[in-house]
């Protein structure tokens, strides 16, 4: 059994909570959360100890894994500590909140030998994953370009990044993976509707090497949530909805539906990195692969100030 605990049980922190509960290969031992009632809650609800210092966390529990589900701005500070103390880490996305932090996560995971994953949950969607097959099959050419819309209405909880750091991540982590490339220019357009003190909604364009691009469209303004991508090739397209995990392609001889056997991103996500913790496989999402959607989103935010395309490489610190 894998000794979890997961830091920060918020919304996303307690389903992380549940899902080791619910591995078979895991052991849920302690949560940890500044909010005590909340620690509280949440430990009782899977038989698991609780605490509200982290730190102290990890010196009194013998630990294997560890989820770090904190607010972004505390991201390097809580993951760092987890390392040091030798326990493999999940990070959810994205990694840190500037692309120092994210590189102290990656530096400190190399020299402890831990494994370090990053939370982007659509990698893992199985609709994503049937997606991949299907371009590296050759089943509709070469990618031209791929659209992205993911809105839906304004998550108060959000209290420190906008939607380009909260939303956007998602598809550009997802057209990373679908080309195999990185992107070498962001042309981006955002504005603050509801939000006031950050972006609220956003226009992103990506050029990737080798030439496809990617656009993005993605609000908290939205009364409901859509969650879609259109993948264009030059035979053909891919059209899949990730919250109905649904897939099609159409070319010149029609429509063909596939049938994805439906299940939880985060359990996909979380049975990947802990078989990354026992030395099984690479996780699917490392740490590299955060930082480059993080300078990527920065990118997007930078071109937004100068209103001009930014390629991502100006901001390596």
């Amino acid at each position: 059994m894998i000794r979890t605990a997961v830091i920060g049980v918020g919304m996303m922190g307690s389903n992380h909570a549940r899902v080791y509960d619910e591995l078979e290969e895991a052991e849920l031992i302690a949560v940890c959360d500044v909010d005590e009632e909340r620690a509280k809650e949440v430990a009782h609800r899977y038989g698991a100890n609780w605490y509200t210092d982290h730190v102290k966390m990890l010196e009194e529990e013998d630990l294997d894994a560890v989820s770090v589900c904190v607010p972004t701005k505390y991201h390097r500070d809580v993951a760092v500590d987890v390392i040091r103390h030798g326990v493999h880490v999940l990070v959810e996305k994205p990694l840190a909140d500037d692309l120092e932090k994210a590189r102290d996560i990656i530096e400190a995971a190399e020299e402890q030998g831990v494994v370090l994953a990053v939370g982007h949950i659509e990698r893992f969607n199985p609709a994503v994953q049937k997606a991949k097959e299907v371009l590296d099959r050759g089943d509709v050419g070469e990618v031209v370009v791929m659209s992205a819309k993911r809105v839906g209405p304004y998550p108060p909880r959000i209290q420190d990044v906008g939607v380009i750091v909260d939303l956007a991540v998602h598809d550009i982590d997802v057209m990373r993976y679908m080309v195999g490339s990185d992107v070498e220019e962001v042309y981006a357009a955002a504005g603050s509707a509801i939000a006031r003190t950050r972006e609220d909604y956003a226009e992103i364009m990506l050029r990737f090497e080798g030439d496809p691009t990617g656009l993005i469209e993605t609000n908290w303004l939205t009364p409901y949530k859509e969650r879609r991508l259109e993948i264009t090739g030059t035979e053909g397209i891919i059209r899949l909805q990730y919250i109905d995990q649904e897939l099609e392609t159409m070319d010149e001889e029609g429509v063909k539906r596939f049938n994805v056997p439906k299940e939880e991103p985060l359990k996909l996500e979380l049975r990947d990195f802990l078989e990354a913790v026992t030395g099984r496989k690479e996780p699917l999402v490392d740490g590299e692969a955060g930082y480059e959607v993080l300078k990527t989103a920065l990118a997007a935010l930078e071109s937004v100030e100068r209103d001009e395309p930014v390629n991502p490489e100006e901001l390596e610190p």
